[in-house]
């Protein structure tokens, strides 16, 4: 994994929970992701294909999901609930949306974001891949960046759709 492919989604990340939810983040860590957990209890998970393919991973704590989500919709949810999967998985989507816009010569597209939740879930990263872990406080909580991209050759991977028409 190449630094220019993972430093669009720091600055993302950064600047997406600045904007939007006036929250300044500080990066505590970067790490080589050594397992397949990710670092808190809430993670919107973004797909992405193309010439690198891979998955983004924006993992909070339960703090940190439900003030987001409060300061996206204007009240507090009690519990980890639909509101906040959602506010969560819109977030991840817009970072990772601002970070494959910055490398657009991957011609990557984004696969809709899904949002697990719970103590202890597993999550693949690129197959074959390295995946890197950036992990920040910020006044409310933790929260962590996990970003796992594996560029191919020049040409990108065909779709199932195109392979199966190839290989009928």
């Amino acid at each position: 994994m190449k630094a220019e492919h993972i430093n669009p989604f720091i600055t993302s990340a950064a600047d997406v929970l600045a904007e939007m939810l006036h929250c300044e983040l500080h990066r505590t860590s970067v790490a080589r992701k050594m397992d397949y957990q990710p670092a808190h209890e809430v993670s919107g998970v973004i797909g992405l294909s193309g010439k690198a393919s891979g998955i983004v991973v924006l993992s909070l704590d339960d703090n940190v999901a439900r003030t987001a989500t409060e300061a996206l919709v204007g009240h507090r949810p009690k519990s980890i609930d639909a509101e906040v999967l959602d506010a969560v998985g819109e977030l991840t989507n817009i970072i990772a949306g601002r970070a494959k816009a910055a490398l657009e010569h991957l011609s990557m597209t984004i696969v809709p974001p899904t949002v697990v939740t719970g103590r202890n879930h597993v999550l693949g990263f690129a197959p074959g891949g390295d995946a890197i872990s950036v992990a920040y406080t910020c006044p409310w909580g933790d929260l962590a960046l996990e970003i796992g991209l594996d560029e191919h050759d020049a040409k990108p991977r065909p779709s199932v759709r195109e392979w199966l028409a190839g290989n009928m």
